[in-house]
């Protein structure tokens, strides 16, 4: 059986982070969450200054993006995590203000293009699952199995009020929905590697599909491309 490069694309909060993980689980292969990669650049920016609700200083952006290191580790559940500077961010990226600001940072193409580079390397040896919202088109655009996943907005920001609400966080359905749409529209209008659809990517919609079902349609297109 052949080791391949999995691309999973779409939208915000349809899941991509979660049918990724689970392919990785049963596959035994790497996982790479790009959003929490944008999250912590984010998060990055916030911290420092860099970056406020009415703009973002891209000139300082650039300069410091020298100073900030990722890198994702398994904690002892097996559960990858990333790391900023050294620091656990997995549940600090989660926020809605984190959440904005990376939808925002990702249409600069000087924080694009170094991401891209270091999603690239983590790609050379095949054998990975990496979901966000340009690897079919940009970082593996030779990807042998790519997935466009997508849901209606109204669902996806449900299923992310009830993942904050887990979390104990403050917030409501109206605010996470105008969250939601904000970051279509950025996503999809952005310069730098717009949110799209391969030609050659296979479009899931999961709007009215539970996790076993969406699931299984993966493993089904994972094993056929595997066996080519």
């Amino acid at each position: 059986m052949k080791r391949i490069i999995v691309a999973v694309d779409g939208f915000s909060s349809c899941g991509k982070s979660t049918m990724a993980k689970e392919l990785a689980r049963e596959t035994g292969y790497i996982y790479v969450d790009t959003g929490a990669m944008y999250r912590a650049v984010s998060l990055f920016c916030i911290r420092k200054g860099l970056m406020t609700d009415s703009k973002m200083n891209e000139e300082a952006i650039a300069s410091e993006l020298e100073n900030m290191q990722l890198e994702f580790k398994t904690n002892t559940d097996g559960k990858s995590e990333i790391y900023l500077n050294g620091e656990n961010v997995e549940n600090i990226i989660r926020t809605l203000e984190v959440a904005s600001g990376a939808s925002r940072v990702s249409t600069l193409g000087v924080v694009r293009r170094e991401l891209v580079r270091q999603q690239q390397l983590m790609g050379n040896n095949k054998g990975i699952v990496m979901d966000g919202r340009d690897i079919g088109t940009v970082v593996f655009p030779q990807a042998e199995l790519k997935i466009f996943l997508t849901a209606s907005p109204e669902i996806r920001a449900q299923r992310r009020l009830l993942e904050m609400k887990a979390k104990s966080e403050s917030v409501d359905y109206d605010a996470v929905l105008t969250n939601v749409k904000e970051r279509d529209e950025r996503d999809v209008n952005r310069t730098e590697s717009p949110l799209r659809k391969a030609d050659d990517a296979i479009e899931i919609d999961n709007s009215n599909l539970t996790p076993a079902e969406q699931q299984q349609i993966l493993r089904t297109l994972f094993a056929e491309k595997t066996l080519e």
